[in-house]
C-alpha cells in the first residue's frame, strides 16, 4: 500500500490568507514575473481583475490578474481565454507565483 501523504494548503505569504489546496495543483512548471509558479484548478479568497490581452511564453491569451482578497498582494493571473486549441486546458486555471505563497500541512 502507498504512503498516505497529506497535501498542503497554500497561503498568501504576505498575510496568511488561504489561497489554494495542494490537491488542486495542475502543474509546478510555470513561470511568473518573479520566477517559478504553480497552476491551480481552483483558488479561493482572491480578487480577479479585469480581462486583458497578454502575450505569454506559450502564446496570446485573455487573462485576468489575481490578487489576495485580504491584503491586495498581486499573486499571478487567471487564464480566461486562449486561441490555440492545444492550450485550451488552461482556460479557467489560476497561475500563482511561488514567491507569493507559503504552505502548511
Amino acid at each position: 500500500m502507498g504512503e498516505n501523504k497529506s497535501l498542503p494548503t497554500y497561503f498568501c505569504k504576505n498575510c496568511e490568507n488561504p489561497l489554494a489546496l495542494g490537491e488542486d495543483i495542475i502543474s509546478k512548471k510555470f513561470v511568473g514575473a518573479s520566477g517559478p509558479a504553480f497552476m491551480f484548478s481552483h483558488a479561493m479568497n482572491v480578487v480577479i481583475g479585469p480581462k486583458i490581452g497578454r502575450k505569454l511564453i506559450t502564446g496570446s491569451y485573455v487573462v485576468a490578474d489575481v490578487m489576495c482578497s485580504k491584503c491586495g498582494e498581486s499573486l499571478g493571473w487567471k487564464y480566461v481565454e486562449t486561441f490555440d486549441l492545444k492550450q485550451r486546458y488552461k482556460e479557467g486555471m489560476f497561475v500563482i507565483e511561488k514567491l507569493k505563497l507559503t504552505k502548511k500541512y
